[in-house]
């Protein structure tokens, strides 16, 4: 049965996902929205999604490109835990997931770094 939460609650919850990334790599990102929606129309199991041109790929001509994305899905996140203990911690590795995939980190190493 999934963890029943409000939506303001879980918004508070990817704020704060994101006040764990260091400042340093914090001040990096630029040109990024981070979106909250209730499913993945594709694939309605995938907890996060990272749109865009990562960090690392990014040439002379990426100036004034749409921003990139980061979508969280709530409501397959609360689908995958037991508790509101539980939706804070992947709700955490999630937002770092995708957060990490606009510095141009592969699904590959983020598994080895253990927030896959």
């Amino acid at each position: 049965m999934p963890v029943s939460m409000s939506e303001d609650r879980f918004e508070e919850l990817v704020g704060d996902a994101l006040d764990l990334i260091p400042p340093e790599l914090a001040r990096a990102i630029d040109n990024v929205v981070v979106l909250i929606e209730p499913r993945n129309q594709e694939d309605p199991h995938l907890l996060g999604l990272y749109h865009g041109i990562a960090l690392t790929e990014r040439d002379s001509q990426y100036g004034g490109s749409l921003p990139d994305t980061v979508t969280i899905y709530r409501d397959a996140l609360l689908d995958i835990c037991a508790d509101e203990e539980e939706v804070v911690e992947e709700v955490a590795i999630t937002v770092i997931h995708e957060i990490a995939h606009y510095f141009g980190i592969d699904e590959d190493r983020l598994h080895q770094l253990g927030w896959g």
